[in-house]
C-alpha cells in the first residue's frame, strides 16, 4: 500500500514537471517563423550562421560573409543579428562586428540597407537579408551612405577607393 502511494507520487511530480516544460518551451509566434526561416536557409558556401548563445538562443545570431569578388574580396565580415520576438512584423537588427571601410556601413558597424529599413516587409526573411548584406559588398552603393567619406571616395575615385 505504501509503494502505491510512492508510485502516485512520483507520477504526480513527472505530470506536474512536463506542464512547467511545456509551459517554458512555448515559443513565439517570432521564434517558431524564425525556426523556419533558419531550417529553410539557402547560403552561398562564401556565407556562414552560428549561434554563439547555442541552438536554444534562436533569437540572437552571427552571420559570416566572404565575398568571393568586388572591393572586399577575400575579406571575412562578421554580422551579428538581433530579432524581435514580433518578427517578422519587425525586420531584424543588424549590426557588423568587423571595422570596415564601407559606403553603406558605418564605424559603429550600423549597415544601410533598405530591407532593414523603410523596404521591410513581413514577406522577407532572413535568407533575404543575408543576401542584401552579401550584395553590399560585390556592389557598394554610395547613393544612399552612412560613411559619406566612403561613399564620396568610392563615387570620385574608385581606385583609391579600392586602395583603401
Amino acid at each position: 500500500m505504501i509503494r502505491l502511494f510512492k508510485v502516485k507520487e512520483k507520477q504526480r511530480e513527472s505530470a506536474e514537471n512536463a506542464k512547467d516544460e511545456a509551459v517554458r518551451r512555448k515559443q513565439t509566434a517570432g521564434e517558431l517563423r524564425l525556426h523556419k526561416d533558419i531550417s529553410e536557409l539557402n547560403l552561398p558556401q562564401s556565407c556562414g550562421i552560428t549561434f554563439p548563445n547555442g541552438k536554444d538562443d534562436l533569437m540572437n545570431f552571427e552571420v559570416s560573409i566572404r565575398p568571393d569578388e568586388g572591393y572586399y574580396h577575400g575579406g571575412t565580415f562578421l554580422f551579428s543579428f538581433k530579432v524581435s520576438p514580433i518578427y517578422p512584423h519587425e525586420a531584424p537588427k543588424v549590426k557588423c562586428k568587423t571595422t570596415i571601410y564601407h559606403p553603406n556601413i558605418d564605424l559603429e558597424g550600423n549597415v544601410c540597407l533598405n530591407i532593414l529599413r523603410e523596404d521591410w516587409k513581413p514577406v522577407l526573411n532572413i535568407n533575404t537579408v543575408i543576401y542584401g548584406l552579401y550584395h553590399l559588398f560585390t556592389e557598394p552603393n554610395y547613393e544612399d551612405p552612412l560613411n559619406h567619406d566612403a561613399a564620396q571616395v568610392l563615387r570620385d575615385d574608385p581606385k583609391l577607393f579600392e586602395s583603401n
